[in-house]
């Protein structure tokens, strides 16, 4: 009896937190942005777009960064000012390291300045990009 209440509570626990994270997936943090930080663009050498730029950490094995690459490529092609940048996070260790990219993708979305004004963790879809791009403007205004 008492194994099956054990079995039982670490399926509620599980199924809560699968739950939890699913939720997460290609969800819209705004950040505050750090005005006297050096902005992430200068330090990886990029002209951040006139709006938004997308940086995306991959990984070569990951399936759902390709799924995100793709969603960020072609709403970067269609927007005037919105730039999407990709990189390897097996390139770029102490940077994953400093910014607390735990997963992949994650995805920064930079004002003009090139600061940190947003993250998504997760794959994306076209949906949660728009939203991502309203809401990241918004914040970054």
């Amino acid at each position: 009896m008492t194994a099956s209440i054990v079995v039982l509570v670490v399926l509620a626990v599980a199924t809560v937190l699968g739950l939890w994270w699913r939720s997460r997936n290609g969800a819209f943090r705004a950040v505050e942005p750090d005005a006297a930080a050096p902005s992430l663009a200068g330090r990886l050498g990029l002209e951040p777009g006139a709006r938004l730029t997308f940086v995306q950490f991959s990984s070569e094995v990951c399936h759902p960064c390709r799924q995100t690459a793709r969603v960020l490529s072609t709403l970067a092609e269609r927007e005037d000012g919105v730039v999407h940048v990709e990189l390897d996070v097996d390139e770029q260790p102490d940077l994953v390291r400093e910014l607390h990219v735990l997963r992949t993708p994650t995805v920064l979305t930079l004002d003009r300045e090139g600061h940190i004004v947003g993250r998504l963790s997760g794959s994306v879809t076209a949906a949660q990009a728009r939203a991502t791009l309203d809401a990241a403007s918004a914040a970054a205004a």
